[in-house]
């Protein structure tokens, strides 16, 4: 059986923080908001990865009311789901992402997203894709206010 899931996470930006991408520490003037270390891109992935195995959301599993994931790495949250996808029977077949930001460049920084997923996820850094476009200078995202991501991703069962 294969199965199919989406995922979306947004976030503002915020002065005084580290900007977190895919797990990596991008330089720019200003991080993202929120109350783990904001990663936009790895949220993405959980959120399909929990969607296409019937698990819910990255909310229902690690909520921002509890302060045990107060400023967590979000590469801790993508190994437990990687934990929660074995145990459920699941071997994801590909990931493909989309980073969605007028700044900063994302490209430079892509290869090391890849690499950082790939490994928590315990698959080949060649069925994980991260690529970025921008808005055109349109809405928050072009006015430079935050950066979202998308997130697809096909599992297949183990048995």
């Amino acid at each position: 059986m294969t199965r199919v899931g989406f995922g979306f996470d947004v976030h503002e930006f915020e002065v005084g923080r580290r900007l977190i991408l895919g797990g990596v520490d991008v330089p720019h003037s200003a991080g993202l908001k929120g109350h783990s270390d904001a990663d936009v891109v790895i949220h993405a992935v959980v959120d399909a990865l929990l969607g296409a195995a019937g698990l819910g959301d990255i909310g229902q599993h690690f909520p921002d009311s509890d302060p045990q994931f107060k400023n967590i790495n979000s590469r801790k949250l993508l190994k437990h789901t990687t934990e929660l996808l074995e145990e459920q029977g699941w071997n994801i077949s590909n990931i493909d992402i989309t980073v969605v930001a007028q700044v900063p460049k994302i490209q430079p920084h892509s290869r090391e997203m890849r690499k950082n997923i790939a490994e928590d996820l315990k698959i080949s850094e060649g069925l994980v894709n991260v690529k970025a476009t921008t808005t055109e200078s349109l809405g928050f995202i072009g006015r430079k206010e935050g950066i979202a991501a998308w997130a697809i991703t096909a599992l297949v069962s183990k048995t």
